[in-house]
């Protein structure tokens, strides 16, 4: 059973969660926050030093969320460029399509929000984004490994370019809020994968 304090925690960050992904990091104060969550400043103080400490645990929960969106059903897949298809699906179907954030994608928002004004925030985020790119080109690889792929292709040019059309959808969708900018990106991405594979 969660105790008081892990509860008033849990509100603090499902709070600034939605603050931050809709006002942005700098346009969400403390007393925001708050107002938001019912409490005191004390009472807030009591859980969190700062306001970035408090973005940090909203990140960590924000990832946790993502990967539970956009891995369900992948990992137990064989063959790597199907995995892949469904790990595409899930990102935009089911996580952007889904409005699992309002005010959009919070890692995306995070990222562009700091970029130039906090270095060390925004490279937090960045390295998620490269990591999740690694990922797909490690998945790439078993794919040439297996043989299922076109010779000649520069892998992590292609995870790279998966990467930044996922993410391109977003703000997109964000702002139109037209379910044919996901759909169309997956059916267009998918397209693209079958293009990879090698000819029987």
């Amino acid at each position: 059973m969660s105790s008081k304090g892990d509860l008033t925690r849990r509100q603090i960050i499902a709070k600034s969660m939605q603050l931050f992904s809709v006002k942005g990091y700098f346009n969400t104060s403390i007393a925001d926050i708050v107002k938001a969550a019912g409490l005191t400043k004390g009472g807030l103080y009591g859980h969190f030093r700062n306001k970035e400490e408090i973005w940090y645990a909203v990140y960590e929960e924000c990832g946790r969320v993502w990967k539970s969106v956009v891995f369900e059903g992948v990992r137990e897949i064989a063959d790597p460029l199907a995995r892949i298809a469904r790990l595409i699906e899930n990102s935009l179907k089911n996580y952007l399509g889904g409005r699992v954030f309002e005010g959009g994608c919070f890692l995306l928002n995070s990222l562009v929000d700091l970029a130039g004004q906090s270095p060390n925030m925004s490279h937090h985020v960045l390295k998620g984004f490269q990591g999740f790119s690694k990922l797909i080109h490690v998945w790439l690889e078993e794919a040439e490994e297996k043989g299922l792929l076109r010779e000649g292709l520069n892998l992590v040019e292609i995870a790279n370019f998966l990467v930044i059309s996922l993410n391109g959808a977003a703000p997109l969708f964000a702002a139109s809020k037209d379910p044919a900018v996901w759909r169309q990106t997956m059916g267009q991405l998918n397209y693209y994968l079958q293009t990879l594979r090698k000819e029987n």
